[in-house]
């Protein structure tokens, strides 16, 4: 009865009359949840399921969670949500919206922006820029700050959950076999035991929050010319309430399962250095082996609902099943440091090569030009004066930076460090960080022609760096090019770079040969 009652108010969703509207009726099916796109607004219903993670197997059940949903992403998403329609039977057994007789079922009604605009399909279309992502990741630093503390258990135990919910799905499905299974779910928590003693501290420092908690490309959009964070998950609170760098992690596996590392690895920093949670960065292949995990099992379940496109959905569900896996191996860490005159392409060059370095989704850029920022309570762009760059000032930066690269070294997570490390005493402190901890290191000084660096450095717009031809004279007049680095010439294409400093550390097996020239 409750699917011949769906089935009837699908039917009503599918007439254009049932809106008043003009027009074709276009519908759109995921998992849980049904979209029917009008004119200029789009209706979002519930499906009758019940499964491991979600009941909504009747219609006051789908009716409370849509009115959780509109008040969750009004937060995150103003403008977008216009509040929830309730699809009833009247005495003459038609259905209309909002009558008076008995609810049949409930939808949310939606303003209709253009598909082309979700995030999923930029990325398609090759429309997603470092730019936009930038923004996303800021978007998600203010959604986690204003988010609701959750302490209601260990932050191991948080994750216990998750992974029960993962099993509990693959075990509905038939597209792993039993073995595959219980393999995968040994390593999970085997890796969440390696990890159980930070995920605890991080939940008392209160790191898990009222999280967006489905946190992908499709559920977000750019509307009224701003990302927007949206279909946040209502139906279940364990779900939503997670710590705030798993919520982040959907958002870089999928990016990275899309073949985007670096925008990946982009966003990973971005978020780093708006939100300031160092310690959590070695989590991250970790929880976004889970998120790949959480999308394998989904996706099957998909598979068993006997959808026409079974082939399809069989192979997707192997994909991030194999990503997982892939997320889980342990990769040791190295750090790399990139050091030269300003315009020498060194930021260039250290986000063309951080999401090669490490595990996914890369390596943490300790960068000198956005800490000296931070230090002085200014946003990255913000232009600093003079007096900020004075010695002792930079003595701390670069003490910031050895320290700060010494910690991410010591919990097992790789380092690109980008600054002009010019001053002997500079590379010697960040050489120290890996010494010290008996960590490849491998330093590259960048070189160009004076008429190029000057080029560049008057050319450049926007970004952290204050760098003017004044201060670029100065460091030329110091000699500043004596590094004992591995000098690399920098008047070339950044991917030519890249892929030279690659195959440098690849090739050398003892990974000494790279710390000289």
């Amino acid at each position: 009865m409750v699917v011949d009652e769906q089935q009837s108010a699908t039917a009503f969703l599918l007439d254009p009359a049932s809106y008043g509207m003009a027009g074709q009726v276009e519908a759109i099916e995921t998992h849980i949840s049904r979209i029917f796109l009008i004119d200029g607004r789009a209706f979002k219903m519930k499906r009758a399921v019940k499964l491991p993670y979600v009941d909504f197997s009747t219609p006051a059940l789908r009716l409370a969670a849509c009115e959780k949903e509109v008040e969750l992403n009004a937060r995150t998403a103003p403008g977008l949500y216009l509040g929830v329609r309730r699809i009833t039977r009247e005495v003459d057994g038609k259905l209309v919206f909002d009558g008076a007789g008995q609810m049949v079922d409930a939808v949310i009604e939606m303003v209709r922006f253009d598909q082309s605009r979700l995030l999923d399909r930029m990325a398609t279309a090759g429309e997603l820029t470092p730019a936009l992502m930038t923004a996303v990741a800021r978007m998600i630093v203010g959604h986690h700050r204003a988010a609701p503390k959750i302490h209601n258990g260990t932050g191991s135990f948080n994750l216990m959950g998750v992974l029960d919910i993962n099993e509990a799905g693959f075990g509905t499905s038939h597209v792993f076999t039993k073995r595959e299974i219980e393999t995968f779910a040994r390593a999970f928590r085997t890796a969440l035991a390696r990890h159980s003693g930070l995920l605890d501290r991080r939940e008392a420092a209160g790191k898990i929050r009222q999280c967006h908690g489905d946190l992908h490309l499709r559920n977000i959009c750019l509307f009224d010319g701003e990302p927007r964070l949206f279909d946040c998950i209502e139906f279940n609170d364990q779900i939503a309430s997670i710590d705030v760098l798993y919520d982040l992690a959907f958002l870089l596996m999928d990016l990275w399962h899309r073949r985007f590392p670096e925008l990946a690895n982009l966003v990973m920093n971005r978020y780093l250095d708006e939100a300031d949670d160092e310690d959590g960065f070695v989590l991250l292949p970790f929880f976004m082996a889970v998120r790949a995990a959480v999308r394998a099992h989904v996706t099957a379940t998909q598979v068993e609902e006997g959808s026409a496109d079974s082939g399809k959905l069989t192979a997707e569900a192997r994909s991030y099943f194999e990503l997982a896996r892939t997320f889980l191996q342990q990769t040791p860490p190295r750090l790399v440091a990139i050091g030269g005159l300003s315009g020498s392409g060194k930021t260039t060059i250290a986000e063309a090569l951080a999401a090669h370095i490490g595990a996914p989704p890369g390596a943490r850029i300790v960068e000198s030009d956005r800490i000296r920022k931070a230090m002085h309570g200014v946003p990255a762009e913000a232009r600093l004066p003079d007096k900020a760059y004075r010695p002792d000032v930079s003595d701390r930066v670069y003490n910031e930076m050895a320290w700060r690269a010494g910690l991410i070294l010591s919990e097992g997570g790789s380092v690109v460090a980008d600054a002009v490390f010019d001053r002997p005493a500079d590379r010697e402190r960040i050489e120290k960080a890996a010494r010290d901890r008996g960590i490849p290191f491998f330093g590259f000084w960048l070189e160009a022609d004076p008429l190029v660096l000057w080029r560049r450095v008057s050319e450049r717009k926007g970004g952290p760096s204050d760098a003017t031809i004044d201060i670029l004279s100065r460091q030329l007049q110091r000699k500043a090019g004596q590094a004992s680095w591995r000098r690399t010439d920098s008047d070339r294409k950044a991917v030519d770079i890249a892929a030279e400093l690659r195959r440098c550390w690849q090739r050398d097996a003892s990974e000494t040969l790279c710390t000289a020239s």
